[in-house]
């Protein structure tokens, strides 16, 4: 494959950004990569890695002579590191993400953007409970769905080039504006992640006889609660930010527990077996 950016700056070296890193350098794509982070020790892994070239605290140094900068932080902080760059950008530069929320983005970083700037959201769908650049993987994105959103300054040879980087990294993607994702994840990320860290908040501390009940979980506590140790200040994030649609998505939780609750009060065996029977035909869906 041909060069496709000059200098990637990858805000935030994690999981995320480091397994494009990754994906990039050995399929030629980009020529440079610099990496920007807040603690010294997570950088140092990225170059002992070589995920990165350059790894630097200070956001004037990562901007300069970039020609796509990756926010790869929590999601929060992207306008402020974003404001901090901008000034010492090329002209041109192209701005992307791989946040789990989209329209907040957007309003908050379009008008950061100098005129001929252009932000291409991008959100792939293949994270762990692990993170860091220690976590990086080159194949994290193989065969996973990457959605990219475009918007208001999202020019389509950007557009384009983005799409071009992430199907290098054998990843399925596909296009959908910024609230059709937003509401699609608050149902199929956000709110299994909040399922899962309400279970272990309940049983953190719950003990029956002197015995820590968690304690006696098999595999089904721990697959359910895998995700609740993902990193909290990432999904604080993502709640504050996606507030509305995940709004939504606990109320269809609420209902539909509440079906549970109504039928175990009851002892109405036939109206459990149907929910549990709804539930597995669902699972058997996804695969």
């Amino acid at each position: 494959m041909s060069i496709l950016f000059r200098q990637l700056t990858i805000c935030g070296v994690g999981l995320i950004g480091g397994s494009l890193a990754l994906t990039a350098r050995k399929h030629g794509l980009v020529e440079r990569i610099v990496g920007l982070g807040r603690t010294p020790a997570n950088l140092d892994i990225a170059v002992s890695r070589g995920l990165i070239d350059l790894a630097t605290l200070d956001a004037a140094q990562a901007a300069r002579g970039a020609d796509l900068v990756m926010l790869a932080t929590p999601v929060m902080t992207f306008p402020s590191t974003l404001a901090a760059m901008v000034p010492y950008l090329p002209r041109d530069t192209v701005v992307t993400d791989v946040g789990s929320v989209k329209r907040w983005v957007v309003e908050q970083l379009e008008p950061l953007l100098k005129p001929s700037m252009s932000f291409v959201g991008v959100h792939p769908i293949a994270g762990k409970e692990t993170s860091g650049a220690g976590a990086a993987e080159e194949t994290l994105f193989a065969n996973r769905r990457v959605i990219v959103t475009p918007s208001a300054t999202s020019n389509p040879g950007a557009v384009e080039k983005i799409e071009t980087l992430w199907r290098a990294t054998g990843a399925r993607v596909e296009r959908m504006a910024p609230q059709v994702h937003d509401a699609i994840l608050a149902r199929a990320s956000h709110l299994p992640q909040i399922v899962a860290s309400a279970l272990a908040s309940a049983l953190a501390e719950e003990n029956v006889e002197g015995r820590w009940a968690a304690e006696f979980g098999a595999g089904g506590l721990r697959d359910t609660t895998r995700i609740a140790a993902s990193p909290p200040e990432m999904w604080r994030d993502i709640c504050l930010t996606n507030r509305d649609a995940i709004e939504q998505a606990l109320k269809l939780y609420r209902d539909w527990s509440g079906r549970f609750e109504d039928a175990v009060r009851a002892g109405d065996g036939d109206a459990l077996k149907q929910l549990f029977e709804r539930g597995r035909r669902m699972r058997e869906r996804i695969g």
